[in-house]
């Protein structure tokens, strides 16, 4: 009677915590509520398309640069990287999950025992009848071990590392856009300067025969030597440009090669007027930006994890029911030649609750640690999401100042091609001085200069609007 009030006992306290179970630390995880209605600067629009929904192979249009951004997605030494990273994660949740089920072992053991036939106590012979003994016991079984998840903590820790393993596909996601747009950001500038070096030669070409018209002045006694000497000077200034921009295009091309995960080696490419710059670019409304970006969903999933670790070292504070040890096998003495016979089968358990009552302030600061670590993540986000709105908003303005600048621009560098071409009738006619023909030439070569770096500002902003709103990830 004793021992099933004892069984009825211990049964009803099981189910009371297993009862309790549906009202553990279960706060449900929910996203942050963020007000990004005006995230873009002077954008309030309801428009939703946007750019980023077009697939990369679709926005960029050149074949040559597609065929990088390919090579560079398959070869790049970051995405490869990330790749083993995300392999990582997903064992760590494997190990995590396999945390619900028992630890579960073989367990051979030999255990030998032999008395003196000396007795202990005056240490004189025993008689025939009470003689030592040798014993040998074998024992053969399956141990296992397994912690109750009454409160939820192996939960919220495999949650935890769910979130994580979600972090490294969004990571991986992040080098992908971004390594997209360095690719395309690149080719570009690389396009650039190869269009400042044939406007350079062009404009050394013009200096050439501005240098020979001074010579035939300073030999008719229309010039002297201090202007030939300063269009010589001019000439050999231009040509010493030349040097610069041939390196900073071989540097370019080696670190495009490094993207694409090859040795240094000159690039096939196209030029710059042949890349086609949108008419429009369409943005969307800030919360399809929230949703697309890496770079968000990293600082959610950071402060996803962190909420599940709080609350998992929440679960700490409450009893822990386990199965200490429980053991099922075979067991016999003094030989093995009946070790399997269903008689010599036994079975083992052991169980317990162990409620913290003093760890030495463990728990409340692994609490306090996790608590502060997920307000931490949840300001993190918020500062991201704000960069994330500053990032777009940046880049518009960009963008639209590059396509009014080249406006203008074409106006100037119009009117500067006409001042070269008057100055120099005016010279030969003598009514014109060496310095006007020399400024008209210098004035004219950086307003094209100035033309090509508009060019590249417009069309590297496409390609950072792109990444910025989360495009380029399939």
């Amino acid at each position: 009677m004793k021992n099933n009030y004892i069984k009825g006992f211990v049964l009803s306290g099981l189910i009371a915590l297993i009862g309790l179970s549906s009202c553990q630390v279960m706060n449900k995880y929910e996203s942050p509520q963020i007000n990004s209605d005006n995230l873009f600067r002077d954008a309030n629009q309801t428009d939703t398309t946007t750019i980023a929904d077009i697939l990369w192979r679709e926005y960029f249009k050149d074949p040559l640069l597609q065929a990088y951004i390919n090579e560079g997605l398959n070869n790049n030494f970051d995405m490869l990287i990330t790749t083993e990273r995300i392999k990582q994660a997903e064992a760590m949740l494997g190990q995590a999950r396999a945390a619900y089920f028992p630890d579960v072992a073989l367990s051979g053991q030999v255990e030998q025992t032999r008395l003196s036939n000396a007795d202990p106590l005056t240490g004189m012979p025993r008689s025939k009848n009470n003689l030592g003994y040798h014993k040998e016991t074998y024992t053969l079984g399956i141990v296992a071990s397994w912690e109750l998840d009454i409160w939820g903590k192996l939960n919220r820790q495999s949650k935890a590392k769910y979130a994580d393993m979600l972090n490294s596909y969004a990571g991986r996601n992040l080098i992908q856009t971004s390594l997209i747009s360095n690719i395309a950001n690149t080719y570009y500038s690389i396009l650039a300067l190869d269009e400042q070096l044939i406007v350079t030669n062009e404009m050394i070409g013009l200096m050439d025969d501005n240098l020979l018209t001074m010579d035939a002045l300073k030999e008719a006694g229309l010039a002297n030597g201090a202007a030939v000497e300063q269009s010589r000077a001019a000439l050999y200034s231009a040509k010493t440009s030349i040097h610069d921009l041939e390196s900073n295009i071989s540097q370019l091309e080696n670190a495009l090669c490094v993207m694409l995960g090859r040795a240094p080696v000159s690039l096939n490419r196209a030029t710059l007027s042949d890349q086609i710059v949108p008419a429009r670019l369409t943005y969307g409304i800030p919360a399809q930006m929230l949703a697309k970006r890496p770079d968000v969903q990293q600082a959610e999933l950071s402060f996803r994890s962190a909420f599940e670790l709080r609350y998992a070292a929440k679960a700490g504070f409450y009893p822990s029911v386990t199965l200490n040890s429980g053991t099922l096998g075979f067991s016999t003495v003094n030989g093995l030649s009946n070790f399997f016979k269903p008689e010599n089968l036994f079975a083992s358990i052991v169980a317990g609750l162990t409620q913290p009552l003093f760890a030495k302030k463990r728990l409340i600061a692994q609490y306090d640690v996790a608590k502060a670590e997920q307000q931490a993540t949840l300001l993190a986000f918020e500062k991201t999401v704000l960069a994330a709105g500053q990032e777009v908003s940046d880049i518009m303005a960009i963008y639209e100042s590059a396509t009014k600048k080249m406006e203008t621009r074409a106006i100037q560098v119009e009117s500067l091609m006409k001042a070269v071409d008057y100055t120099r009738e005016l010279l030969i006619a003598g009514e014109a001085t060496y310095l006007e023909v020399l400024t008209a030439q210098q004035g004219l070569l950086d307003a094209q200069l100035n033309q090509v770096n508009d060019k590249l500002q417009q069309l590297q902003a496409t390609s950072n609007l792109y990444r910025a709103l989360g495009g380029g990830i399939e």
